[in-house]
C-alpha cells in the first residue's frame, strides 16, 4: 500500500471508569491478556509491554481451540502517560490510541491505518470489538 492509498479507521469507546484506571488497565500484560480479544473464541496468553518510546510491545493473540494465531506486536513512537500512545505495528502500519477525561468516564479513541487484505469494515468491526471488550472488563473490575 503506497502513501496515497492509505486508509485510516477510527473506533471509539466511553468507559465509566477514571483516566488513570483505564490508562492502567490498557497498558498492563496481566490486564492486557483478560480483554485482549475480539470474541469469546480467542484470547490472548500471553502479552509483553516496554510503554515508553522505542519500547517494543507483543500480544500472542491465538483461537481458543488452537486452530489459529498471530503474534501482534511493534514499537511505541510517543507515549504521554493518561493522554496519548502513539506506535507502528510490525507491518510499518501506525496507530494512535487517545484518553481524554471526562469526569469519572475515559473516552478511548483509536485510529488506524488499515491493512489491505481485509475489508475496512471488517477491520473496523474487530478493532471495535476489542475496544468493546476492554470497556466491559474495565467497567467489571473498576466497579
Amino acid at each position: 500500500m503506497n502513501t496515497a492509498e492509505k486508509v485510516t479507521i477510527t473506533v471509539e469507546a466511553t468507559v465509566n471508569v477514571p483516566i488513570e484506571k483505564v490508562w492502567n488497565l490498557w497498558t498492563s500484560p496481566e490486564h492486557i491478556i483478560n480483554w485482549n480479544n475480539a470474541s469469546d473464541d480467542w484470547h490472548t496468553p500471553r502479552a509483553e509491554n516496554d510503554l515508553r518510546k522505542g519500547g517494543k510491545f507483543l500480544s500472542r493473540m491465538e483461537a481458543k481451540d488452537g486452530s489459529f494465531g498471530f503474534d501482534f506486536g511493534g514499537v511505541y513512537d510517543k507515549v504521554k502517560t493518561n493522554e496519548l500512545i502513539a506506535y507502528t505495528i510490525d507491518d510499518g502500519r501506525t496507530v494512535k490510541v487517545s484518553f481524554t477525561q471526562n469526569g469519572n468516564t475515559t473516552k478511548v479513541t483509536e485510529t488506524f491505518e488499515a491493512e489491505n487484505t481485509h475489508a475496512i469494515e471488517m477491520q473496523q468491526g474487530g478493532w471495535q470489538a476489542i475496544l468493546n471488550s476492554f470497556k466491559k472488563y474495565a467497567e467489571s473490575i473498576a466497579n
